[in-house]
């Protein structure tokens, strides 16, 4: 596979400028742990950003997981936010998945666990907040509707992902189609035992299936960026670069992608090649930065339809969906975004978004969130996004 790409320069370090002939590749960062690698791809988002210049109209269109693999990226996202380098005003999110029959307010749902990390605490519009409801009446309904609205803003720029130990992306379990769009999906039983801590190591309590992109529409991104962290993930990294593509290790599809980018910590580098990790980290080592390698990222123009404000709140009786959503939230809503004071020495408070929650996506947060959420119970299962 080639490697190689255009130079970095002064005015294009990541290497977006157009080159003609360049060819996919398999771009690989290795750092020396999770902390370091996740600052490499938070300072990589924001540098994408940044050059696409996103406006109300041409908004930049990020896919974003949930897990342990993310939650340094979020919080260094926040601290950059917060320091005024970044903002999030123009930046419309697709979640990758959520688990099916959960409610949105329950503590381990990704709806909870995305406003906890993240969107409490940075200026993106409750309206550009796209995750799946797991509650919805007809679950192929709001599965196509998600496909739908990704087309409507013009696909998805940058997709930000992780990988399960058994080389899953998404909750596109081993066996997933390569072809397979948003849908329900059966858990594997290893994904059910290890979330059981996450519901008081009661394994009944665990749900046994979770709507989730699929691997076309994960594909079908302008790129993909990987994280990968810990020993637990080399096997998953090892079949996934060094092998060839399989839908048993649906991370080997990124092969067939024309911008994948992995990054990973040197413990998930231990089932590579000597000569593999040599050869990436020379790349490095001899001045070109790998973000630099492969074809370049050329953006075209993107049909962008905003998403509607409703009109009048729904009855109580009503599920609130992505086409009807509440104007506003009670004045008492509180969301708990408190984070571990072990990752930075003050707490990062909430700004103003509980003054812009019109989206349902927060609807019913309060009696749960209020209460004390620890950061850490979702970040060790095994799908790791």
């Amino acid at each position: 596979m080639a490697l190689w790409g255009p130079e970095p320069s002064p005015i294009d370090p990541f290497g977006l400028s157009e080159r003609p002939g360049d060819v996919a590749t398999m771009r690989v960062i290795i750092r020396e742990d999770p902390q370091t690698a996740s600052e490499y791809i938070a300072e990589y988002i924001i540098s994408r950003i940044k050059t696409y210049s996103p406006t109300e109209s041409q908004p930049f269109v990020l896919g974003l997981p949930t897990g342990s693999s993310p939650e340094i990226i979020y919080k260094i996202l926040v601290q950059r936010h917060r320091a005024g380098e970044i903002s999030f005003k123009n930046v419309v999110t697709f979640n990758m998945d959520e688990y099916v029959g959960l409610p949105r307010d329950h503590p381990e749902s990704y709806h909870s666990f995305m406003y906890k990390h993240f969107f409490s605490h940075v200026d993106i519009p409750p309206q550009n907040i796209n995750i799946l409801d797991g509650t919805a009446p007809d679950l192929t309904a709001e599965c196509a509707s998600f496909e739908a609205r990704i087309a409507r803003v013009g696909g998805i720029e940058l997709f930000l992902g992780g990988v399960g130990p058994d080389g899953h992306i998404a909750f596109n379990e081993p066996g997933s189609s390569l072809n397979s769009r948003t849908r329900v999906k059966t858990l594997a039983y290893d994904t059910i035992l290890a979330n059981s801590r996450f519901f008081d190591n009661d394994i009944t309590k665990v749900p046994r299936m979770a709507m989730t992109v699929g691997i076309q529409t994960i594909m079908d991104s302008r790129e993909v960026v990987i994280v990968a962290t810990g020993a637990h993930k080399a096997f998953a990294i090892q079949k996934g670069l060094e092998d060839g593509v399989n839908h048993m290790w649906t991370l080997s599809a990124l092969q067939l992608h024309q911008h994948p980018l992995v990054v990973c910590d040197r413990d998930a580098t231990l089932e590579l090649k000597v000569k593999t990790v040599r050869y990436f980290e020379g790349i490095e080592q001899a001045g070109t930065d790998a973000r630099t390698q492969g074809p370049a990222l050329v953006y075209r123009p993107r049909t962008y339809v905003p998403a509607p404000l409703p009109a009048k709140r729904p009855s109580p009786r009503q599920q609130p969906t992505p086409d009807g959503t509440p104007q506003k939230v009670p004045m008492d809503l509180r969301i708990n975004t408190e984070l571990q004071r072990s990752m930075e020495e003050d707490e990062l408070t909430p700004d103003s978004m509980s003054s812009r929650m019109i989206d349902s996506a927060v609807g019913g947060l309060d009696s749960t969130l209020k209460n004390d959420l620890v950061l850490d119970r979702m970040g060790a299962r095994m799908a790791a996004h």
